[in-house]
């Protein structure tokens, strides 16, 4: 089997990360296209092996890349096209329905109750989104969370399968030294408990939240986030205004790989500065699986979230430590405080990691490409 991954842009965030940990453990060649940004996700795709293509749109509203894609889907003799993300769904589908490839796939990785990638919901964006859905032969929901929502905007229940976000545990296995290490290398000062934020520096993503937290803590509590977006800006003036600029560590994007060597954050992934948190607070409201949750889990750090379906979708004792937050700081320093007193756990990944392994939702979702690719044949 021949795939072709469509996704709106390879920027460093939670849907490129995971084609790209999928790409690794789908046991099919995958070429990817990337409608626009071919950023750090596609140079690390390029380092491992796979093609990936820039289609150069140049906004959501560029037709001319629909007979580019057409005919690089042609071109390629694709037996199976999966899409991600919104703009990548609309346009994919079309172009592969167009091209003659049947078996259309699509994963919806980030579906609020009010937004869908940062996006608000509008009437326009919800009728797009289901008269190209039409055009596949099943949508892939990353919890079932998503695929509620998905059923109550009106995708019928039989085409909506649920495949979770995947990680690689053991890239996030606790290593003191390399612990040690990082916080060394992020200047950090000894016996500094640190808070973690992981995701865009978004709106949606609510850091702020932990800024003004911050600002209610004791001295040696720093706030490390991790991530780059719209709103850095914003939260560096918040955390000046707050008088805790000098607590608060700003890495940008951080690929969950290797990075390089040498001196200084620009050298550090993700699993590494994971490792270097003592606690991951995940202030948004509103998420679709709660990705960064579950890296902090299989790094076995306790964590705070006020939105994580990935969680409450598992059995309570699947993830002892984690713990939901309801409220804006003040429930925040509350619970920080708490898990500061209770001390440090034993930094082991639970049951919850394990069940969101990457090598599962491989397996899960070959049996997708399977059912789509001979419904195509039979039909």
């Amino acid at each position: 089997m021949k795939a072709l991954h469509v996704i709106t842009g390879l920027g460093v965030g939670g849907a490129e990360q995971q084609l790209r940990l999928l790409v690794r453990n789908l046991p099919v060649a995958c070429d990817v296209v990337t409608l626009t940004n071919p950023g750090a996700v596609a140079e690390g795709l390029t380092a491992d092996g796979v093609r990936v293509v820039h289609l150069g749109m140049e906004g959501n509203r560029d037709l001319s890349a629909l007979p580019r894609l057409v005919r690089l889907i042609r071109g390629g003799r694709y037996d199976l096209v999966h899409t991600h993300l919104y703009r990548a769904c609309v346009y994919g589908r079309i172009a592969a329905r167009l091209a003659g490839v049947r078996a259309v796939v699509a994963t919806e990785h980030s579906l609020g109750d009010s937004q869908m990638e940062g996006r608000r919901l509008t009437a326009g964006v919800r009728a797009l989104y289901l008269a190209s859905e039409r055009l596949g032969r099943s949508t892939v929901a990353v919890s079932p969370t998503v695929a509620e929502r998905l059923r109550r905007w009106g995708v019928p229940g039989p085409r909506i399968e649920v495949v979770p976000n995947g990680i690689d545990v053991a890239r996030f296995r606790f290593d003191p030294e390399q612990r040690e290490s990082t916080r060394r290398r992020l200047g950090l000062p000894q016996g500094a408990y640190v808070v973690g934020g992981v995701g865009r520096l978004t709106a949606g993503k609510r850091f702020e939240v932990l800024v003004r937290a911050l600002a209610e803590l004791p001295d040696d509590v720093w706030l490390l986030l991790v991530g780059g977006g719209p709103q850095e800006n914003v939260l560096r003036r918040a955390a000046q205004h707050m008088g805790v600029a000098d607590r608060v560590l700003f890495t940008g994007e951080r690929p969950n790989g290797p990075t390089g060597s040498g001196d200084g954050p620009a050298g550090l992934d993700l699993p590494s500065l994971t490792g270097a948190m003592d606690v991951l607070a995940s202030p948004c409201a509103e998420e679709a699986f709660g990705l960064a949750v579950v890296e902090a889990l299989a790094a076995g750090l306790p964590v705070l979230y006020v939105s994580c379906p990935a969680v409450d979708d598992l059995p309570p004792d699947a993830a002892p430590f984690a713990r939901r937050v309801q409220g804006g700081a003040d429930s925040f320093v509350r619970a920080l405080r708490q898990v500061r007193a209770a001390g440090p756990g034993p930094r082991s990944a639970p049951d919850a990691a394990h069940h969101y392994s990457i090598a599962r939702s491989a397996d899960r979702l070959m049996d997708i490409y399977t059912a789509a690719t001979l419904g195509v044949t039979s039909s």
